[in-house]
């Protein structure tokens, strides 16, 4: 730690921020291995055409250019991949999701519930929404808590049958999984502390140390700026931690100078921080989708026709969500609410 640098202002975030303290502490000594870049694609304001036309979206990623739009048109019919799901028996028939359990108000424990707190979130809401039409039962669901640079990995090796977890759609992370349609529309943000004098994503932030979880796109974009020579003088990139509450953390403790990270997930860190806020605009635009395992077409086409529905539930879907757990965080949900979805057209 830098000397002279440790701060003080901790006040506000009570338990949650203890938790998360103790947590990141044990992981500070970490080294972790980026990911290639990928901006995530554009701001989805064209109402052009479907794409390509391919009746797999594992295909479709090969010809990426707006990825939140390279996915596959809703259904409600079975496949191998729910029939697997359903073929599970007695307490593990269950839809085994990868969440995060530190992204306050997306995927997390609140620590003042007492006893053995029960996830809660954005996150978790859609989780269960999905198992309640796959399996008929909303808490047929087992969530494992997966670091941010595990998610890919995770629906790869099996562990998880989706990925519900912040998690940025884009051309990159489609050579490797499936996604839903998005389902939230942010973009990278930097967060730092009040008194600092850095004013967002320009000059002030030569010479500063940036903190980024690895594998996100955070971390990507930052890299892929600093290729093209767009990233301000001096940046140091060399801190990333395995999950993006980490990054508060190091912030907290006056070890960096600022955290980037998606606009979503920085108001709701400001939110666990009075101390801190976020500096400047979104500097890209980007989507979150439920990532599943390629090939999965079933699944995907199942998932696209529950964010559908969600979606058009004034009761009790996305703005019943968003209202509970982020107006409090974030300014407008019309910002955050994606645009119509775009499918893949058939061949």
């Amino acid at each position: 730690m830098r000397a002279g640098r440790l701060r003080t202002g901790l006040k506000g975030w009570g338990g949650v921020g203890a938790m998360a303290l103790a947590c990141a502490l044990a992981v500070l000594a970490a080294l972790l291995l980026p990911m290639v870049h990928s901006h995530g694609g554009g701001d989805g304001t064209d109402d052009g055409g479907h794409g390509v036309a391919h009746g797999s979206q594992a295909r479709a990623a090969q010809e990426c250019t707006d990825p939140e739009k390279q996915t596959l048109a809703p259904s409600g019919d079975d496949g191998p991949t729910i029939d697997e799901i359903r073929s599970r028996e007695g307490e593990k028939r269950k839809l085994i999701v990868g969440v995060d359990q530190n992204s306050y108000r997306w995927g997390y424990r609140d620590p003042n519930s007492g006893g053995d707190a029960e996830l809660e979130g954005f996150d978790i809401d859609l989780a269960h929404r999905i198992a309640e039409d796959i399996l008929g039962d909303a808490d047929a669901v087992q969530f494992k808590a997966i670091p941010t640079d595990q998610r890919v990995p995770a629906i790869q090796d099996g562990r998880v049958d989706m990925v519900v977890r912040t998690m940025t759609i884009n051309c990159d992370r489609l050579e490797d999984v499936a996604f839903s349609a998005p389902y939230f529309r942010t973009g990278q943000q930097v967060l730092a502390p009040k008194s600092s004098k850095i004013t967002g994503y320009d000059g002030t932030l030569a010479g500063k140390e940036i903190c980024t979880a690895a594998g996100s796109t955070a971390l990507s974009t930052l890299e892929q700026d600093r290729a093209d020579g767009t990233l301000p003088d001096g940046v140091d990139l060399r801190t990333t931690v395995p999950n993006q509450l980490d990054c508060l953390v190091r912030l907290q403790l006056g070890e960096v100078d600022a955290v980037v990270t998606d606009g979503a997930l920085a108001a709701s860190q400001a939110a666990q921080d009075p101390t801190v806020e976020l500096k400047g605009d979104a500097f890209t635009t980007e989507y979150y989708g439920v990532a599943m395992k390629k090939d999965a077409d079933d699944l995907v086409r199942r998932v696209n026709r529950v964010l559908e529905q969600w979606r058009a539930d004034r009761a009790g879907g996305w703005q019943h969500s968003y209202d509970r757990w982020l107006s409090e965080t974030m300014d407008d949900a019309a910002k955050s609410l994606p645009p119509t979805p775009k499918y893949l057209r058939e061949s």
